[in-house]
C-alpha cells in the first residue's frame, strides 16, 4: 500500500461499518464518561477528511478506548505511520493475517497485529 489519495467511498465504508464521529462528538461522549477527557482523547487515532473523525473502531462498545487498538497506535505513531494510513491499514486485508483485515482480530492475541503492522510499507 503506497502513500495514495484514501478515496471518498473508503471513508463512506468506514462510517457505515464502525461509524465515524466528529472529534467533537468524541470529546463531548468522552465528557460524559470523565471528569478529565484530554487524557483519552491524546490517544485518539484522528482522521482528516473534510474534517476531523474518529474511527468507531477504535472504541469498546461503553466508550473506553479499545486496548488493542491504543497499542497498535502507539506503535504506529513511533513508525511514523500517518493517522489517516493507519486506520486504512486496520480495514485493509493483510497478507500478514492471512488475508484478514487487522479489526477483525482486535479481540486475540495482538502479537500477529504488532508483527504485521511491523511489516506495513504506507511510503
Amino acid at each position: 500500500m503506497n502513500r495514495q489519495s484514501i478515496s471518498d467511498e473508503t471513508w463512506e465504508r468506514i462510517r457505515t461499518e464502525f461509524a465515524l464521529p466528529t472529534l467533537q462528538q468524541v470529546r463531548r461522549r468522552l465528557s460524559e464518561l470523565t471528569d478529565d477527557p484530554e487524557p483519552v482523547m491524546r490517544q485518539l487515532v484522528r482522521v482528516i477528511n473534510d474534517g476531523t473523525f474518529c474511527p468507531g473502531f477504535q472504541f469498546l462498545p461503553g466508550g473506553q478506548l479499545q486496548p488493542t487498538v491504543t497499542a497498535l497506535f502507539r506503535r504506529a505513531m513511533e513508525l511514523d505511520i500517518p493517522h489517516n494510513y493507519f486506520t486504512l491499514w486496520m480495514i485493509t486485508p493483510s497478507r500478514s493475517l492471512a488475508g484478514t483485515r487487522p479489526v477483525d482480530h482486535l479481540k486475540k492475541d495482538p502479537a500477529p497485529l504488532l508483527r504485521a503492522l511491523e511489516s506495513y510499507r504506507w511510503r
